[in-house]
């Protein structure tokens, strides 16, 4: 084989020689054709249409625009673009907030969340809303939403994964006793609460009853993946403490998710007899994925080499699997996502499927779907609303009594359960965690109409404060003393 000769300017002639003679033979073959018309054309008036009709006022040059701008600005509106242009400001402003939170010992994904509401109308919106309109338009706000419900449809199948079944079991009375404490007192206060606000927060169309108890689910919420990360990441997961915040954690979410499931049941149905039409449906579907469909998937991955077990046809179908679980829960009338979750919950501990699963889903959704979420949250939290002292305080009122019926509740009963002072404390500060499962819950009613836009904007501030004051809280418990960083087995 014979080496290539050293390259020179004389070689480059040819080359040079070959792009001239073929870009002027297309100039020539354009600028003849274009004097050409198609016999199926009358040529009289293949221009005459254009010169009687007026132009568009969205094609008319603005004053002061010059050609490059025009043309930049045009090719920059269509749809695809407009897309492009959202997922890079959103992921990187997701990314630089993720890394500034986790900075100052807060989780990453509180800072995701906050990006969203810098980019929406609170923050954006009001120091320049031209470049708010420009980057969100009204247009592109569907596609928006679509893809952060992929993304969260994703991320509910890794955290029903992330559910350990026999850790529920070991610790099935403590859990029990504490997650039960610190879901019926916060849905008690939130339905109480109610009495007084549904006057003045409610929608007009909204039931009492729909918007009570959407209320206290709104207040019983335990975000068990921002939980199980905040534990994570200050080496907490293998404690007796962290232990027990996860099982409890657990329960609370699969508690409060079937009675989501209920309360959305009866908002969306047209009477007594669809709503227990729907509430039966969803328990026929929860019962045949937890006693016919886990076991036969156990079956098949046992059967599989172990290297299929995480190959690229494993994963579409797992994919597809997932979709067709929250289809069927969006079609039964309870909202894709606990499809999505119950999907995950009946994986198979199948040679660590659970944890190669999470790892290819996770890393592209949390990356760039998720954000998409955030914006969109964002983009429907209007700070401005709440243009009033009275607004404020309402705000504040919330945010105390989800602290006082989940932090306090938890606390109470985890004392006397038989746990110390501190790590009672510990256990409420980390239950009292709400997070991203907060949005979701929340997008939920505001999409249902049971939320109104002022009612949602406070209650997105609850759900960051809850979860802004969870690191400050235990970095207090810790103060006193290290029982707790001790392994649950050394003690």
């Amino acid at each position: 084989m014979s080496e290539p000769r050293p390259f020179t300017i004389k070689h480059s002639l040819p080359y040079v020689a070959l792009l001239l003679i073929c870009g002027v033979g297309i100039w020539l073959i354009l600028t003849t054709g274009s004097n050409l018309y198609s016999p199926h054309q009358n040529p009289a008036s293949t221009v005459e249409p254009r010169a009687v009709t007026s132009p568009s006022p969205s094609v008319q040059p603005e004053p002061g625009r010059t050609l490059a701008t025009r043309f930049f600005h045009d090719n920059v509106r269509n749809t695809l673009s407009v897309l492009l242009l959202q997922l890079v400001v959103i992921i990187v402003a997701a990314r630089l907030t993720g890394k500034l939170f986790r900075m100052i010992g807060q989780p990453p994904v509180l800072g995701e969340i906050v990006a969203g509401i810098v980019l929406g109308p609170s923050v954006l919106g009001l120091l320049s809303p031209k470049t708010m309109a420009f980057l969100f338009p009204a247009s592109s706000m569907e596609t928006l939403k679509l893809l952060g419900q992929i993304g969260v449809a994703l991320f509910m199948f890794v955290v029903g994964m992330e559910l350990d079944v026999q850790q529920l079991r070991k610790r099935a009375h403590t859990a029990i006793m504490v997650s039960n404490a610190s879901i019926i007192v916060p849905f008690f206060l939130g339905a109480l609460l109610s009495l007084l606000y549904y006057g003045s927060l409610a929608p007009a169309k909204t039931s009492f009853t729909t918007f009570a108890l959407f209320m206290g689910i709104a207040m019983s919420i335990t975000a068990f993946p921002v939980l199980a990360r905040i534990l994570e990441d200050r080496r907490m997961t293998q404690t007796h403490l962290g232990s027990i915040a996860l099982t409890c954690a657990a329960v609370d979410d699969v508690t409060a998710w079937c009675m989501l499931a209920l309360v959305i049941a009866v908002a969306q149905s047209a009477g007594i007899t669809s709503a227990l039409l729907t509430i039966t449906l969803a328990l026929c579907f929860i019962g045949i994925m937890l006693f016919i469909v886990k076991p036969q998937l156990a079956r098949r991955l046992a059967a599989k080499p172990e290297r299929q077990q995480t190959s690229r046809g494993l994963v579409a179908g797992t994919l597809a699997f997932v979709m067709g679980c929250a289809l069927l829960t969006e079609a039964i009338g309870i909202h894709a996502l606990f499809g999505a979750f119950i999907a995950g919950v009946v994986m198979p501990q199948t040679a660590g499927l659970r944890h190669q699963l999470k790892d290819k889903l996770e890393t592209f959704s949390s990356a760039a779907l998720l954000p998409l979420f955030f914006a969109f949250t964002g983009l429907r939290m209007q700070i401005n609303l709440l243009n009033d002292w009275q607004s404020w305080v309402m705000c504040a009122v919330i945010v105390v009594v989800a602290i006082a019926g989940k932090l306090g509740a938890s606390m109470l009963m985890a004392r006397w359960a038989g746990m110390n002072w501190r790590d009672s404390f510990a256990l409420g500060a980390l239950m009292n965690t709400r997070g991203l499962v907060e949005l979701i819950v929340l997008n939920i009613g505001y999409d249902l109409g049971i939320l109104s836009a002022r009612t949602f904007a406070m209650m997105v501030l609850m759900a960051l404060v809850t979860t802004f004051m969870t690191g400050p809280l235990l970095s207090l418990a810790n103060r006193s003393g290290i029982s707790s960083a001790l392994p649950s087995d050394a003690r």
